[in-house]
């Protein structure tokens, strides 16, 4: 058991991580690689601390060049995936903030799995951020302050259930203690109108989708 790590970064398979992606990420993060990964991390010179996964997708230069760093390896025939497994290592090692580099690209049905994970309840108590290509997710289930240029999209999408009281500010169309519905396109395509919003809500789960470029 590590002495509580405030940050851990997960390096997912998918399409490959942007050198750009890492440039908030601590120094001294505690680096887990969910299967192929690993090949991102090294790629992107992280240090990775832990690999996590079926390894049915890494390539076996990347095995062969992390000899030394602890393996957790489960069968290829399991219940969850090399990412959900690689969150709860995170969880179980106490991180405060999770930032998970990759996992987009490929397969849709991985993409939107890879999005329903970041939600499950075992990451209620932690910040949970995703870098997916060009765009940048936060999990909001209370508050979170989102950072971005004056124009820049940001949409805001319910997850398993409605959000309420949603109240907003630094949005250019701004909510005043009111409910989004995951049936319901009202939260795309929000704009900031300053360079720091923020989103509060008394319930439920909100995607803050950046999109980026």
């Amino acid at each position: 058991m590590l002495n509580e790590p405030i940050t851990a970064v997960v390096v997912a398979g998918g399409d490959a991580v942007h050198l750009d992606q890492i440039e908030d990420v601590p120094a001294d993060a505690y680096v887990i690689a969910a299967d192929s990964g690993l090949d991102h991390a090294r790629r992107l010179n992280l240090a990775v601390d832990l690999i996590v996964g079926d390894l049915d997708s890494v390539s076996a230069k990347a095995l062969a060049d992390s000899e030394g760093i602890p393996i957790e390896q489960y069968p290829t025939d399991k219940n969850y995936t090399d990412l959900e497994l690689a969150l709860d290592a995170a969880v179980r090692l106490g991180a405060e903030r999770i930032v998970v580099l990759g996992g987009h690209g490929g397969r849709l049905d991985h993409f939107f799995g890879n999005a329903a994970v970041l939600t499950a309840p075992s990451l209620s108590n932690r910040n949970v951020e995703w870098l997916a290509g060009h765009a940048h997710v936060y999990v909001v289930r209370r508050w979170t302050q989102l950072h971005g240029s004056v124009g820049a999209t940001v949409s805001l999408l319910a997850v398993g259930g409605p959000a309420t009281g949603v109240v907003t500010q630094g949005l250019r169309w701004p909510l005043a203690n009111e409910a989004l519905e995951p049936w319901e396109s009202r939260g795309l395509s929000n704009q900031f109108s300053s360079p720091i919003a923020t989103i509060n809500l008394e319930s439920g789960i909100l995607l803050a989708v950046i999109p980026g470029a």
